[in-house]
């Protein structure tokens, strides 16, 4: 990403803003409300209009519809889950599989989906919105994995969710992570996100004010005060 910019109408939510993720990473975007991060995700997944280059694997992908995107191995899964409630579900993880044709893989990729979400194994023909939080936040995931992406968004997936919950959805993301899927983490519990990312940029108002290894902005003083409690 680079010299990334973004309004909403007079507003500007994120300015010149310039970072990059690699392959097989976990990075994390830690922040106050309204610093901006939840659009950057937006801008990367083609829900909003940007100014500024996002490439791909050096492809850029300005002008690049979402559901084209999706195709490319771009993933999202948005603050509040936007999941379908009215659907079950396997309904649910099924639409995630729309534009692929290999049959065989989307077999394999439920029972491995399963294997990580037990909890959805067994509630599989209830209706999403009568899942629990925390059963909505992993058919949140689920779904992103179904459609086989190589980059996943993942916006603040521990918010409303016990602790306990809040540690399983982090475990998970680590083992998505081992088995070949990078993450661009938002999340507003900084000091798991630390504690998970290898990488971090820290928003203040739109822009970057800090960037480095997780477990340096762990020891930061600014880190500490303003996002871990001191």
């Amino acid at each position: 990403m680079k010299g990334l910019s973004i309004f909403y109408g007079a507003i500007q939510a994120v300015r010149d803003v310039s970072f990059s993720v690699g392959e097989n990473e976990i990075v994390t975007l830690i922040g106050a409300n309204g610093a901006g991060k939840s659009s950057i995700l937006r801008a990367i997944s083609g829900m909003i209009p940007y100014s500024g280059e996002v490439t791909l694997a050096g492809r850029n992908l300005k002008r690049i519809r979402a559901d084209r995107l999706v195709r490319m191995g771009i993933t999202h899964v948005p603050e509040g889950r936007g999941i379908f409630g009215n659907l079950t579900a396997m309904e649910n993880l099924m639409l995630a599989t729309w534009g692929r044709k290999d049959t065989a893989k989307i077999k394999s990729d439920y029972e491995r989906v399963f294997s990580i979400f037990p909890r959805l194994a067994e509630r599989k023909k209830q209706p999403a919105g009568t899942l629990s939080g925390g059963e909505q936040q992993m058919l949140a995931v689920a779904r992103s994995l179904m459609s086989r992406g190589r980059l996943m968004l993942l916006d603040e997936p521990s918010m409303g969710l016990s602790p306990v919950l809040v540690r399983d959805i982090f475990r998970i993301m680590l083992e998505i992570n081992k088995a070949g899927t990078t993450i661009l983490l938002v999340e507003q519990n900084a000091f798991m996100a630390l504690k998970t990312a290898s990488r971090a940029y820290v928003l203040e108002t739109g822009r970057i004010v800090l960037s480095g290894p997780c477990h340096e902005l762990l020891g930061n003083p600014t880190v500490k005060s303003s996002y871990l409690g001191g």
